[in-house]
This record gives C-alpha cells, structure tokens and sequence, in this order.
C-alpha cells in the first residue's frame, strides 16, 4: 500500500515537472505620449511606439506578437535567435535586419526595411521585402510594395 502511494506520488511529481514548465512570455505595452526601447535577447533590440503593445515568448526561434501600434526590431546579423513576428494571423520573419512593423485597425498593416530582408508569410504565398523596401499587407497578401528613404522607415523614433 505504502509503496503504491509512493509511487503514485512520483509519477504526480514527474508530470507536473515535465508538463509544469512555465512559457517565458512577456508583454510590452506603451501608453500615450510612452515610447520603449528594450533589449529582447542577445542581438535583437525592439522600440516600442507610444500607444503598443506587443507580446514576446522568448522560445527558440523567438516570437512576439503586436497587438496594436508600431514596433521597431534591430536584429544583429550574428543574433543567436531569428525573430518571428506575428501581426493578425500573418507572419513575418527577420533575418539580420532592422525594420519597422505598424498594425493598423483596419486590417492592412505595414512593413519598412532600413537592412537585411525579411518574409512575410501571407495566405497567398511567401513574400521577401528588402532593404530600404516597403509595403503593406493584409492577411492575404501585400500592396504597394515599393522604395523607401532611410528616414521614413519609422518616422516615430526620431521623438525619442
């Protein structure tokens, strides 16, 4: 009896250990007239525009998700962890780069590119902006994708 309740008990303990382990997730979020800037890991900068929010699950390959507003990312080239952003259900991937996401209320959100590159993942296919690029997207593909100037990659940093 003694050795059936021990042993119950250590099954209870293994699962909870294996099944117990806690999501490493962090939530951003700036209120009006705040801005953000924070590392997220080694490599990988965020700027947080006034009004955002974002959340981050620092799992391998790191992911956040905007919920509202406008972020920054400045990933190194020799960053240990690739980004994954999620905006609505679309993803975008960085890939060494430094680019500005901005999620509209209305469903056509908008992505700019200063270095590097990234792909956007969207319902009707796979999508690569460049450096000094933009466009903007929805969850079933991008529009206007087009050059941009360094300096209007995010417009909002320069008030920080």
């Amino acid at each position: 009896m003694h050795s059936a309740i021990m042993g119950i008990g250590v099954i209870l303990g293994l699962m909870t250990w294996y099944f117990g382990k806690p999501h490493s997730i962090r939530f951003y979020e700036t209120m009006a007239e705040e801005q953000l800037a924070t590392v997220l890991a080694p490599g990988i900068d965020m700027a947080l525009d006034a009004g955002s929010s974002i959340a981050v699950n620092a799992d391998q390959p790191m992911k956040v998700e905007l919920f509202k507003g406008n972020v920054y990312f400045d990933i190194d080239k020799n960053a240990a962890n690739p980004l994954e952003a999620k905006v609505g259900s679309t993803l975008i991937e960085g890939f060494g780069t430094r680019c500005s996401i901005q999620m509209r209320k209305d469903g056509h959100h908008h992505v700019a590119v200063a270095e590097g590159h990234i792909k956007i993942h969207v319902s009707s296919g796979v999508y690569q902006i460049n450096a000094s690029e933009q466009a903007d997207f929805d969850d079933t593909g991008i529009s206007k994708h087009r050059l941009i100037a360094d300096r209007n990659i995010a417009p909002w940093r320069s008030r920080q």
